[in-house]
């Protein structure tokens, strides 16, 4: 058989962590065929020669769901060699929908010039093998959408009635092709979960084949114990889990109880890992500051709400991902449109020469933005590199993006999201070639063999005969991000040709305009 194109002379990092080697790849009809010393067959070649030939990269923690509808081209992500995205995370995802204006809480980078035309995992994935995004894609199924769609904006436990929906909505949406099930417990819609209710959702998430993803409750005070409840809640319902971004904000000591209750969990014969992201903040909407019986009002009676207060004095107590670390100067606000001249300053000092109470600073900016309030970011400056090195160091660590894939120009040219131009390339630049804490093989492994496994995919991730031809071809001493705080939207460089389930997607460091990623279902 003559192959569809021979890949000539590469180092071959297979995605397993073993030593990169010298060698040739035959791909044909979407898959590779031989691995090592090809003969010459006729077919046309590409020579990779100096290059590091790796299987595509794995985003075990994306919230690209609603941008690969809005521009799926996913520039960013192909940049950066990566050929699959997990979303569904932290809670945030497209289904089910019952409420689209309420589902809008619960979703990252949501377009009004895309319309929510589905309710189901189903419906949402037929819209997205549609949009036909370069990169392959599969989906967690979202707690924050399963508590709107049934309590909706309730801030209290689930009731037994309550618990039985949301089980039949969760078991839906396996059966339509989810991959498993993610809460988002720091989140409005979501703090009022039980532990219980958690443990019944994750057993039925178990009982259909998924795993459970979880960012946690508390990621500054209290940080271990939310983690400690997430073990808690694993082995009850006798699930995998993956810990999201783990690295709590409150400092290197409590990151290390973190890793060690994992750690603990792991020996006991838990099957559980976790990931994080590579920025040293987190990123997230001004709203979240809100209670969730104030983010479900409508536009006009939210103005008056956040006029009026006594319905202030009301909200000030709501405690949120925001208020959490109770330090109002790492909370900064992102770059917009609303309030230019407060563009990277930290609430506190905005509220200082306000003289102002920071919620009221709050309230104020949000009043602003009324007519887009999903548009003003704040960053929440929280990790050092220490914590950095530490985490990706550590054999259960994987890296994720936790951002939405994105593009310098089209439809997503105005929006940001950090971590999307740079998670993969950081991740490289930093932990191989600055600190040399891990290995090429080593980096690769965990970018695609490790969170394969995690996955449960067993055709991607690595590089042998009859796997998916889903390759990321990059120099080495080049592959890097462009990308800084406050100028995120800049492609990432080093990358030289991307195949997307055999088929050419970036060549020469440049789209091919091929776009053949599979929406994939379990």
């Amino acid at each position: 058989m003559i192959p569809d194109l021979v890949l000539r002379g590469g180092m071959i990092a297979d995605g397993t962590g073993q030593a990169p080697f010298a060698g040739d790849i035959a791909i044909s009809e979407g898959r590779v065929v031989a691995v090592g010393e090809v003969p010459d067959t006729g077919a046309p070649e590409l020579d990779v020669t100096g290059l590091v030939v790796a299987p595509g990269f794995i985003d075990i923690h994306s919230h690209s769901d609603y941008t690969l509808l809005v521009d799926p081209r996913a520039k960013s992500a192909i940049y950066q060699g990566v050929t699959l995205e997990v979303i569904g995370n932290c809670g945030h995802g497209c289904f089910p929908v019952r409420d689209v204006k309420l589902s809008q809480q619960a979703v990252y980078g949501y377009s009004e010039d895309i319309p929510m035309t589905w309710s189901s995992a189903g419906g949402y994935f037929e819209r997205l093998e549609q949009a036909g995004p370069a990169v392959n894609v599969l989906s967690l199924v979202p707690n924050g959408q399963l508590r709107l769609s049934v309590l909706g904006v309730a801030d209290r436990p689930a009731t037994k009635a309550e618990i039985g929906e949301m089980t039949f909505l969760l078991r839906e949406s396996l059966a339509e092709g989810a991959w498993g099930y993610s809460t988002g417990l720091e989140y409005a819609p979501e703090a009022g979960a039980s532990e219980d209710e958690l443990t019944a959702l994750a057993r039925a998430n178990r009982a259909a084949g998924g795993w459970y993803a979880t960012h946690t409750r508390k990621r500054d005070e209290g940080a271990a114990e939310a983690v400690a409840e997430a073990i808690r809640t694993a082995e009850r319902a006798d699930t995998k889990l993956q810990v999201s971004h783990l690295v709590p904000r409150n400092g290197l000591d409590e990151a290390r109880r973190c890793a060690e209750l994992v750690e603990a969990a792991r020996a006991r014969g838990l099957d559980v890992e976790f990931d994080m992201h590579t920025r040293t903040f987190g990123l997230t909407h001004l709203f979240a500051a809100l209670p969730a019986w104030a983010l479900s009002a409508p536009p006009a009676e939210l103005e008056q709400i956040l006029r009026d207060p006594i319905k202030r004095d009301q909200m000030r107590g709501h405690e949120s991902i925001l208020s959490a670390g109770k330090d109002w100067g790492r909370i900064v606000l992102f770059d917009n449109r609303f309030w230019p001249d407060l563009a990277r300053r930290d609430l506190g000092s905005i509220a200082a020469e306000r003289g102002q109470d920071v919620f009221d600073t709050i309230y104020d900016l949000l009043l602003g933005a009324l007519e887009e309030p999903h548009k003003l970011m704040v960053i929440i400056n929280a990790y050092s590199e220490d914590q950095q090195r530490e985490a990706f160091a550590h054999p259960l660590c994987v890296p994720g993006s936790d951002a939405t894939t994105m593009a310098p120009d089209g439809p997503l040219a105005e929006a940001s999201f950090h971590g999307a131009y740079t998670w993969a390339s950081w991740f490289y630049r930093f932990m191989v070639r600055e600190n040399k804490l891990l290995t090429t093989a080593e980096a690769v492994h965990k970018l695609t063999g490790q969170p394969a496994a995690r996955i449960g995919l067993r055709d991607r991730g690595h590089i042998e005969e009859g796997a998916r031809a889903d390759l990321a071809i990059f120099d080495p001493n080049r592959f890097s991000e462009t990308a800084t705080t406050y100028e995120p939207n800049q492609l990432a460089e080093g990358m030289v040709h991307v195949f997307v389930n055999g088929v050419h997607t970036l060549r020469d460091g440049e789209l091919t305009g091929n776009r053949a990623g599979m929406v994939i279902r379990r």
